[in-house]
């Protein structure tokens, strides 16, 4: 976590100081629309974080770049956005961390499939009888 996190003015800013983070506007809009020339993603880029622009991002091509920040440690940008709205951002998972929430989520779902597939097998031998 850094120990600072710093203020933005807005979404496109907080956006903005993660594709600095990730190496500058030309290598993030190229990942982003690899279909365009290095130059041409970078001026789309440019042109979607700029406020006063009316291309936008859509909200998976923000998510990869907060995702991406995530990646190289860089958290403030969405810790900003979620708090811009009311919501406090738990510490980003480690590895161990995520994976002790999907063995939680596996359990529990083999549990409720175990318990679900003899009350399956009751009602249909019931409705075959």
């Amino acid at each position: 976590m850094q120990a600072e996190m710093p203020f933005y003015e807005s979404a496109e800013q907080a956006l903005t100081a993660a594709v600095q983070h990730l190496g500058g506007a030309k290598q993030v809009g190229a990942a982003l629309w690899p279909d365009k020339t290095p130059d041409g993603a970078r001026t789309r880029l440019l042109d979607c974080l700029n406020p006063s622009r009316s291309e936008r991002l859509d909200m998976s091509e923000a998510m990869f770049i907060l995702r991406k920040a995530k990646e190289k440690g860089f958290h403030a940008p969405f810790h900003w956005i979620s708090g811009s709205v009311g919501y406090e951002a738990p510490r980003p998972l480690t590895n161990s961390g995520e994976e002790d929430r999907l063995t939680t989520v596996i359990d529990n779902a083999t549990k409720t499939l175990a318990a679900a597939l003899p009350m399956l097998e009751r009602m249909q031998r019931a409705r075959a009888a």
